[in-house]
């Protein structure tokens, strides 16, 4: 019996508890899942929305975005999180959250997609690459005591 794959938007407590485990590959600082659920909560009322891609009702792949507007890029969809199970990776999920993204962004009449990656995040780089994102700036960044 095949299994079902689809694409769901992460809305409630359960379904966002549920994406702990894997949000924890790409995010170790988060802590428990009742952690990581303040910090849904919290920044969806800023527009963050979670994105699942899910087979049965497993997620294997995950997308935090939010529209955004600045002086910069215009208005614009960023991907604050992409994170695909590493068990999982090279299955093209993380180009099917990438092209859901894309049409997003469409959808939302923004002018482009914008993400940050580590400089060390090679592999990741990689992937953007192959999806058509192109790096154009650095972020620098300092911490405030």
């Amino acid at each position: 019996m095949p299994t079902t794959e689809s694409l769901v938007e992460v809305t409630d407590a359960t379904a966002v508890r549920a994406c702990h485990a894997l949000m924890l590959q790409l995010r170790p600082q988060l802590g428990t899942a009742d952690e990581w659920l303040l910090r849904f909560q919290r920044q969806s009322t800023a527009g963050y929305r979670l994105r699942a891609l899910l087979r049965s009702t497993q997620p294997v792949a995950l997308a935090g975005f939010r529209l955004q507007e600045n002086l910069v890029y215009g208005r614009f969809l960023y991907v604050d999180d992409l994170v695909t199970d590493a068990a999982e990776r090279g299955h093209s999920h993380g180009a099917r959250l990438m092209d859901s993204l894309q049409a997003e962004a469409h959808a939302l009449g923004c002018e482009r997609l914008v993400l940050d990656t580590a400089l060390a995040n090679v592999l990741a780089q990689r992937f953007y690459y192959r999806s058509g994102l192109m790096a154009q700036a650095l972020r620098f960044a300092m911490p405030i005591a």
